[in-house]
């Protein structure tokens, strides 16, 4: 009892993360992606773009662009507009403007894995086999399986006004390239040097070596394992040496057809045929 009265009353005076409840307002630009295909590092990028005098670091990220399941409702509502927030949710019609980031979800359970051995959700000695049937299944996100949340906005907002559908391993290859693609969609005036030097701030090795001083600032890091990384190895693909074929085929049969139309490679050759298999009949047309 005495708990739902505090609860309340956090409420009331706003001192709650309102999460999937929060207020939205029609000139807010949501970044929206499945947990661990680099929102992160894309909350990054774009504070650096928009505020290209600051110095942002793993302390003040989240007061930059905010994100609903750790900012309390109070600081929220008093956010400059308009507002960058961060995202995990799965589709939200409310949701005006979305920056949607994908990954390779074989990469996706890799790195979901050790982060949550990093806040020791999961020990070490944990099947990998395990987890990756129990990440399929949509039992180690609150947000569900991976191919629920991609389609949850795939299937809604793609090809629509204000949407920008990105992938995590094209942001690895060419991240100017994909961060212009951001500030247009923004309406941010940038330059080729506004955009190199948002990168170069942004960079994996800049960001690990803030995360050495700054781990106990940030909320998916504080008091958490400091012998696994935060920022790993910010690479697209490792999964190939990862998990083994089983483990990956999994994935396969499973989202066959989204893999397939994001422009992921397939594990075995026949994998194209279980994409055509599963094909989901509303993606039409290219995914760009």
């Amino acid at each position: 009892m005495l708990k739902r009265v505090i609860a309340g009353v956090e409420r009331v005076l706003g001192h709650h993360a309102p999460g999937r409840n929060l207020a939205v307002f029609p000139d807010d630009t949501f970044l929206v992606s499945y947990p661990k295909s680099g929102n992160t590092w894309a909350r990054f990028l774009i504070a650096n773009l928009v505020r290209p005098n600051e110095k942002i670091d793993f302390s003040n990220v989240n007061r930059m662009i905010p994100g609903p399941e750790v900012t309390r409702n109070r600081e929220l509502m008093r956010t400059p507009r308009p507002r960058i927030i961060k995202s995990h949710q799965y589709f939200d019609p409310r949701y005006p403007r979305v920056i949607y980031i994908v990954r390779d979800p074989r990469d996706v359970v890799v790195s979901q894995y050790h982060f949550q051995r990093k806040r020791n959700v999961v020990a070490d000695q944990y099947p990998l086999s395990e987890y990756v049937g129990r990440f399929v299944a949509g039992q180690t996100s609150f947000y569900g399986s991976w191919g629920e949340h991609v389609a949850s906005w795939l299937a809604t907002r793609h090809g629509r006004p204000g949407f920008l559908l990105l992938r995590y391993e094209d942001m690895v290859e060419d991240t100017a390239r994909e961060l212009t693609k951001i500030a247009s969609f923004l309406g941010v005036s940038a330059t080729p040097e506004t955009i190199a030097h948002a990168v170069e701030r942004s960079s994996a090795d800049r960001m690990r070596t803030l995360e050495k001083s700054q781990a106990q600032l940030f909320t998916s890091t504080k008091n958490t394992r400091q012998d696994i990384p935060f920022v790993r190895a910010a690479k697209a693909g490792g999964w190939r040496s990862a998990l083994p074929e089983d483990l990956a085929l999994q994935l396969d049969h499973a989202w066959g057809h989204l893999i397939q139309w994001l422009g992921y490679e397939p594990v075995l050759a026949n994998g194209s045929k279980i994409a055509e298999d599963q094909h989901a009949s509303f993606f039409v047309g290219p995914r760009s």
